[in-house]
């Protein structure tokens, strides 16, 4: 399994394929220490949510559905 980088203030995802710079699906797996608190009832609520350690596992283009064809562009703008 690749890892997808993360885009940057500077760069953002593009697909491969078809050009699509705005919609994807993003499968994530996410490592979170949660401060729940429950009420009287025994509902819970999280009140505090710190992510320890989060890696992208892939990223579907919601255009074309291409898998795993996303690459880093740089953002309009960017002093690249």
């Amino acid at each position: 399994m690749t890892t997808v980088p993360l885009p940057t203030p500077e760069t953002r995802w593009r697909c491969t394929l078809c050009g699509n710079l705005t919609r994807f699906d993003v499968t994530r797996s996410s490592k979170v220490v949660e401060y729940v608190h429950l009420d009287l009832a025994g509902e819970p609520k999280v009140e505090e949510r710190e992510v320890v350690s989060e890696t992208i596992e892939s990223v579907r283009c919601r255009w074309c559905n291409a898998v795993d064809q996303i690459e880093l562009v740089d953002r309009p703008g960017s002093a690249s």
